[in-house]
């Protein structure tokens, strides 16, 4: 077996479009972000979806003290968002303050206005995977965003608008 050097893996995994969402939760009153673009649906009964996390993000540390956590699908519109909830070095407590949301129904987690869907969910599993890790949840309210939304994709390395 050949072992794949990881800038040219890299290079390669660009060219698989993801959609673009944002992870969302809420741990100690703090809201908490990170914009995401391994997110997958798993299951349709029970509804559940996976989305993948860098084991040394901030955010994978506040899913350690929470079960509760929301997905918004970003809008074609909302790159701007994406690159916000990506950038190193943003504050840990008001990052969402430039971002309007409302509390989801069942954790309270943010869902970002504005995006084509949402989610809210409860952690079903975590699983290891190399330098991320693999959180899947149990989807316990689901709400589709304005008919006439987009979705935003990242491919090679830019975020793009599609419709």
């Amino acid at each position: 077996m050949t072992d794949v050097d990881p800038a040219d893996y890299r290079a390669v995994a660009a060219r698989l479009a993801a959609g673009v969402v944002v992870v969302t939760a809420v741990r100690h009153g703090v809201a908490h972000a990170a914009t995401v673009s391994s997110v997958a649906s798993v299951s349709l009964d029970p509804p559940m979806l996976l989305f993948c996390v860098h084991v040394d993000a901030r955010l994978r540390d506040v899913l350690d003290g929470t079960d509760a956590w929301a997905v918004s699908v970003l809008a074609d519109g909302q790159a701007d968002v994406a690159d916000w909830l990506a950038s190193p070095g943003r504050p840990a407590v008001g990052q969402l303050d430039r971002v309007a949301h409302v509390a989801a129904p069942v954790s309270g987690a943010p869902w970002l206005d504005g995006a084509a869907a949402w989610f809210d969910c409860r952690t079903e599993a975590v699983h290891g995977a190399g330098d991320h890790d693999v959180v899947i949840g149990r989807v316990v309210a689901a709400h589709e965003g304005a008919p006439d939304a987009g979705g935003l994709v990242h491919l090679r390395g830019r975020l793009r608008g599609v419709r």
